[in-house]
């Protein structure tokens, strides 16, 4: 029989929903304790059962008991003791209907928004050996009608089975859960179910009973990108659980050990949507990431899936550098690189005037990474300038008090020991790209041929080997114009070199005089160099390998500069 049918233009959009009404009534009470003082601390009520509901108070927490609720004490030795319309109306009511919301009120039944439940522990009684009757006890019968019956109303419940799941309820305490979040604890709360079930039914067949999390399937790789809200996150890992949970985690310097770590990954959190406002998107964690993921959001509203993908750019960026360094990015473009200028007294405040100077104009509404913390002399300059996120590996506490005073920036602290793992992948249409990462380990310019001209001074030679590093971070076709270890101008995603080359000297203006250029490809033609030649580059480094090699040193013998081949290309598309 089909269920009731309601008219779609009824409802009313719940994204996020605080969390007002809290039930819990748990088994395994690992958490329990700490769980409640965090949403205590945020105003919501605590409605709870027998003994979860002792150890709440004996920790001094206000309780409200069920039976107080439902006005019926538990029964037959506790077999009925929530199942009453005065919990399950709370746990039902579609609050995205007015109707259902008056009905509510007319009955005098508060809704919940959050409930904690796990189960009897039916399989460890049968594992240990106990009578039918005492196992017969451990099925439970109220749990998994609640757990069925808040995942059902995912709309408007966040259901939450697995204590692993606690941390990130005590962090979203005070602000509840999106819609995305919801739905990913839903998933897993049926799947919690049906294992538990398949338990059951397997005793009472005589068939050896497996733990419920082995059940739950792991997803294939890149099934994320599809329906992120309800991606698999592998046997046993809870959708919604810190990456830094699992205890194992997946090699992912490897491509087998890389699509392992995917296939195990875990949602994090839930965005708002993903590049445009009607895609669904969600960010997932890797086994043991130390990354932009992990980061500490310290001051602001959440990052956007746009900001994670830029903030992530900017800190490759910025990482590129063993020196103090800054990148700024635009749509995972730079709008300017720079190390701090040799001798400056606040070498990250340097580095990061330094890299604004190149294009503040494209600058404005950027991302900012430092590969040092933040000091008050750089948030000095920052607090004035309109930016989405700062991401650093920490933020000084004068930084701090400055930066946090603009309501609309995000601050990110980096994990400790941030690192990029160390294979990457893309998806494509049936399948996965993997590839190692373009790094810059054992770089040295002794390995470069000088094609044209004569010996570089050092100050030169430091400038053409920032721009090699620096012009990593470009989409191809990508040139770079440095002058003292700073990006001056940047051309980038052109589909030909020659306007990449136009587009960085535009940029540069007056500051393309005397500048050095480095390509992240060979020049095809003489075309592109004679843009720079003519806008007064003095010094070239690129890849080489051209079939028309010849033609572009002979043109920048012409112009008297000195060029190198350095044999690799640094192409990111």
């Amino acid at each position: 029989m089909s269920g009731p049918q309601h008219d779609p233009s009824l409802y009313r959009d719940r994204d996020q929903v605080p969390f007002r009404r809290a039930l819990l009534s748990v088994s395994d009470k690992t958490g329990i304790v700490e769980l409640g003082r965090a949403l205590a601390a945020a105003g919501v009520e605590l409605v709870s059962t027998g003994s979860t509901a002792k150890m709440l108070a004996d920790a001094g927490l206000a309780v409200t008991e069920v039976a107080s609720v439902t006005g019926f004490q538990e029964a037959l030795d506790g077999r009925v003791k929530t199942l009453h319309p005065a919990i399950h109306a709370g746990l039902l009511a579609d609050l995205r209907l007015e109707h259902h919301e008056a009905q509510l009120a007319d009955l005098g039944i508060a809704p919940f928004e959050l409930v904690v439940v796990n189960l009897y522990p039916f399989v460890e009684t049968v594992r240990s050996g106990a009578a039918g009757a005492d196992v017969v006890e451990q099925i439970d019968i109220g749990g998994p009608a609640m757990v069925r019956a808040a995942a059902k109303n995912h709309a408007n419940v966040a259901i939450v089975t697995d204590p692993r799941v606690y941390p990130l309820i005590e962090r979203a305490a005070g602000t509840g859960l999106s819609l995305l979040q919801r739905r990913a604890l839903a998933r897993d709360a049926f799947a919690h179910t049906a294992a538990y079930d398949t338990a059951v039914a397997r005793w009472f067949a005589g068939e050896p009973v497996d733990a419920p999390a082995a059940t739950t399937p792991a997803a294939a790789p890149g099934a994320e990108a599809e329906r992120p809200e309800l991606v698999e996150p592998g046997a046993g890992a809870p959708a919604l659980a810190d990456a830094s949970a699992t205890e194992s985690a997946p090699d992912t310097g490897s491509a087998t050990g890389l699509l392992r770590a995917v296939g195990a990954a875990t949602l994090v959190q839930g965005l708002r949507y993903g590049e445009n406002s009607h895609q669904q998107a969600g960010l997932f964690g890797l086994p043991g990431g130390k990354g932009i993921t992990q980061a500490e959001l310290l001051h602001g509203k959440p990052m956007s899936f746009n900001n994670y993908v830029d903030a992530d750019a900017a800190l490759r960026a910025a990482y590129d550098f063993t020196e103090p360094a800054v990148a700024i990015i635009k749509h995972a473009n730079p709008c300017g690189i720079a190390v701090a200028a040799p001798g400056a007294a606040d070498p990250i405040a340097s580095a990061h005037e330094r890299a604004h100077a190149c294009d503040p104009v494209s600058a404005f509404g950027g991302v900012i990474a430092a590969n040092r913390p933040v000091t008050r002399a750089m948030a000095e300059t920052v607090k004035d300038i309109f930016t989405e996120v700062v991401v650093a590996p920490d933020f000084e506490p004068e930084a701090l008090e400055l930066l946090t005073a603009k309501k609309n920036l995000r601050l990110l602290r980096l994990p400790e020991g941030y690192a990029r793992e160390g294979s990457e992948l893309r998806q494509v249409s049936g399948g996965v790209l993997v590839q190692q990462p373009d790094t810059f380990e054992g770089f040295s310019s002794h390995t470069w041929r000088r094609v044209t001209g004569t010996h570089v001074p050092d100050a030169v030679l430091a400038d053409l080997e920032f721009a090699w590093r620096a012009v990593r971070s470009v989409k191809s076709n990508a040139i770079l114009l440095a002058s003292g270890l700073a990006s001056v101008g940047v051309g980038m995603g052109q589909v030909n070199r020659v306007d990449s080359c136009h587009l960085a000297v535009s940029r540069a203006g007056e500051r393309a005089a005397g500048s050095v250029a480095a390509s992240d490809a060979f020049f095809p033609f003489a075309d592109g160099l004679q843009v720079l030649l003519d806008a007064g580059v003095t010094a070239v480094v690129q890849p080489g390998g051209s079939v028309r090699d010849e033609e572009v040193i002979a043109a920048a013998n012409a112009a008297g500069i000195t060029m190198y081949f350095t044999g690799e290309r640094h192409f990111a598309h």
